[in-house]
């Protein structure tokens, strides 16, 4: 890790640019971070619910298996915590006029596109579900010790939660998406579906293999921030099965928290060669999965360096979004059940009236992206990036992406589930993460990864 290659191209010039502009202090004063866990929640969130009262305020009365479910462990899918529940309405293309206010752009790009098919079914909103104490206590000392350096690409302080509860800039708020508490160690068999607009698909499937150190809370904070800003913070490797002219590709690397001087480093073996070479570069805007449907920043909605984007809050919006998808993990869901023509099959889909940040990035000039514009909507309650629109250099909206939230019980946090990427123009989309047809759900938090799964040699002698 010290002989590290620098993987994307910034001048000398602009890094030191970058490096002269010097920390930015945590955005919250005491009295905001005092605020944490009274006036508003420990994540930062507003505790009270909305005006009208769809939007209800903030319990957390459940930490993992709420009473009245019954959860296998890891491994297995997550039961529905409101299996009871009827749609309040149903938003189509007829009816969406009367409520517009409460929805983003790419969902009415979306009835536009289907206007026979697409529609929203609205679920009573719920905020029931709380994080560990250890998480919540860390959030509160995030608020307090981080700071970014080097123009937002390096992040100092931050363990085990949002970096910034109480954000005050885009980048900030970028970050948060990126430091959201999830899984230490995820082991997943995923298959992806292209479905494109004849109704024929494309498959592919992946092992995933996810270590996110700074989410280890058997780690004490302390211990983690002296690791200092080259160790890592995120390893990764996946492995293809399908299609199967790619069969037994792996890429295998990691990411820190400094992209400014310790960019990602992957390593990719070829099954073929039997050979492990160095990506000279591997993110942005890379086409990723079957069809490339979607970028490699785009995993998450967004990851990696933001260096290439001008970052904004545009404000706070009550809007409905993807949220407690159980349904979607039902292994009685066939796919063929699940993937219609240009979207999910609506009777699977959950959306909830929820807060939710606003957050505008634009290529910045002089740099490249095939997203010259992208808006996402971050979940105020757990900071995971919930939709996103994404626009092409012409200023036209080209794609949309939504992420289906679960309670993990096991991890007592929430989790990203099925992830769909739509591209409005040819009429196709990709959804990502599913295990309906898997024997296994993903594998949370089982302590079976190390960072020494993640090198170079270990990518060889793991290839297939």
């Amino acid at each position: 890790m010290t002989n590290v290659i620098r993987k994307f191209a910034l001048s000398a010039m602009a890094l030191c640019a970058l490096q002269a502009a010097g920390p930015s202090q945590a955005a919250a004063t005491a009295e905001e971070i005092k605020s944490l866990g009274t006036t508003l929640t420990p994540m930062g969130a507003e505790k009270d619910g909305n005006k009208d009262g769809t939007i209800p305020p903030y319990s957390g009365k459940w930490l993992g298996v709420p009473p009245g479910v019954v959860f296998s462990g890891s491994g297995k899918i997550h039961p529905d915590p409101y299996p009871n529940e009827k749609p309040l309405f149903t938003i189509t293309a007829q009816n969406m006029a009367q409520y517009a206010e409460r929805l983003s752009d790419g969902e009415k790009a979306m009835f536009k596109r289907y206007p026979a098919s697409f529609r929203m079914p609205v679920y009573p909103s719920h905020r029931d579900f709380r994080y560990p104490d250890k998480v919540l206590a860390n959030v509160k000392d995030n608020a307090a010790s981080a700071e970014l350096s080097n123009g937002g690409l390096t992040l100092r302080g931050a363990f085990a939660g949002p970096a910034f509860p109480i954000p005050k800039s885009g980048i900030e708020l970028l970050w948060d998406t990126q430091t959201v508490f999830r899984a230490h160690n995820e082991i997943a068999i995923y298959d992806q579906a292209v479905v494109y607009g004849d109704g024929n698909k494309a498959w592919g499937r992946t092992i995933y293999r996810m270590l996110a150190t700074p989410n280890n809370l058997n780690m004490e904070r302390k211990a983690s921030l002296e690791q200092g800003l080259a160790a890592p913070s995120n390893y990764f490797l996946t492995t293809t099965l399908l299609p199967e002219r790619e069969k037994g590709s792996i890429n295998v690397g990691f990411e820190t928290y400094d992209f400014a001087n310790h960019p990602r480093q992957t390593w990719g073996y070829n099954p073929g060669t039997r050979r492990v070479r160095q990506a000279p570069e591997y993110g942005f805007d890379q086409p990723f999965g079957p069809g490339g449907f979607h970028t490699i920043d785009e995993d998450r909605l967004f990851n990696g360096s933001p260096e290439r984007y001008d970052w904004k809050i545009v404000g706070k919006k009550e809007i409905y979004v993807p949220y407690h998808a159980n349904k979607l993990d039902d292994a009685k869901v066939k796919y063929n059940d699940m993937l219609g023509r240009g979207h999910l099959n609506p009777d699977l889909m959950r959306y909830e009236l929820h807060r939710v940040w606003v957050l505008e990035g634009k290529v910045k000039q002089g740099m490249r992206h095939l997203y010259a514009k992208r808006v996402m909507y971050v979940d105020e309650d757990t900071y995971n990036a919930v939709m996103a629109d994404h626009y092409d250099a012409r200023g036209e909206l080209w794609r949309v992406a939504m992420v289906n939230l679960v309670y993990a019980y096991e991890l007592q946090a929430y989790h990203v589930r099925v992830t769909v990427y739509h591209d409005l123009m040819s009429g196709a989309y990709m959804a990502d993460r599913l295990t309906n047809e898997q024997p296994k759900a993903a594998r949370i938090n089982t302590g079976e990864l190390k960072p020494a799964d993640y090198t170079p040699d270990a990518a060889r002698q793991s290839g297939l």
